[in-house]
């Protein structure tokens, strides 16, 4: 099997500028907008609607100046880059678009329109990770394999993908870029779903910087150490107590590291006698 090379420079030569006709232009041509699908590999979840508007109006004034990217499927096109150009072009009324067509499997259409909002920085976070995590499960792809065919580090990659394992509503609020990487990366540093959630909470309600952040998580941290040795010592106090009421008499556990002792206390030889009976269950 030929290995595939990174494609993380090559969109831009599929999608040509245009600006009176298509005439000459391999695999160019107009389309009506009804014959084109949406594309189902979109990784882009989030449009700016206000960017969408800006786009219309200049759809309005000057026309499309560069076609989308499409696939032929059945008796139409399925879209692979240009989802933004589309939206506008639906809602400045356009009849007819200018396309080009290209012959690309199910993995490409993934991979190029992956790309092409990389390229353009519209993909949030969240998104991202999860074109990351999409071409893994529905091709097989390794963390390696991400990230050879998009041409990046495979560290950056494994990182990115850490950001599913963030509860939902953290997800959310860097979708939203009410929070950066950095804060998220932070909290990825708390093992406890619970934890991450809390310091979630003083995060944005604080409106923490990334290295307050930081120290947050920390002190967090550190807290959850301390509070073991104050349950295991919780646990000893109740043990003490028990052995205290069924033998009668005051009962010591001493404690050091992994070892320690029972001390077990007698005022007289009958007692004696009476604590040996009641372990010996007499």
């Amino acid at each position: 099997m030929v290995e595939r090379k990174a494609l993380g420079k090559g969109l831009g030569a599929l999608i040509p500028d245009i600006e009176d006709d298509l005439e000459g232009k391999e695999g160019a041509l107009y389309c009506t907008l009804d014959e084109i699908q949406v594309n189902p590999y979109q990784p882009r979840t989030v449009f700016d609607q206000e960017k969408i508007e800006e786009l219309t109006r200049s759809i309005k004034e000057k026309g499309v100046i560069q076609p989308l990217l499409v696939r032929k499927v059945g008796g139409g096109y399925q879209l692979v880059a240009g989802e933004r150009r589309l939206r506008a072009a639906k809602k400045a009324g356009l009849e007819k678009i200018p396309v080009v067509v290209k012959e690309i499997s199910k993995v490409e259409l993934l991979e190029y329109s992956l790309i092409e909002n990389l390229q353009r920085e519209n993909l949030n976070p969240i998104e991202e990770a999860e074109a990351y995590k999409r071409l893994m499960k529905d091709f097989d792809y390794t963390q390696q394999k991400v990230s050879q065919v998009l041409g990046k580090n495979r560290a950056t990659v494994a990182n990115q993908l850490r950001l599913l394992k963030l509860p939902g509503v953290v997800k959310k609020s860097l979708a939203k870029g009410e929070i950066s990487m950095g804060h998220a990366r932070g909290l990825l540093s708390l093992s406890e779903l619970q934890k991450v959630k809390e310091a979630f909470r003083i995060v944005v309600g604080k409106g923490l910087s990334v290295r307050e952040t930081e120290k947050l998580v920390k002190r967090l941290s550190q807290e959850k150490k301390k509070k073991e040795p104050e349950k295991r010592l919780i646990h000893l106090e109740y043990v003490r107590n028990d052995l205290r009421q069924w033998l009668g008499t005051q009962v010591k556990i001493v404690k050091s590291g992994k070892k320690g002792k029972i001390i077990i206390e007698f005022y007289s030889s009958e007692e004696l006698e009476r604590i040996i009976e009641r372990i010996k269950g007499r």
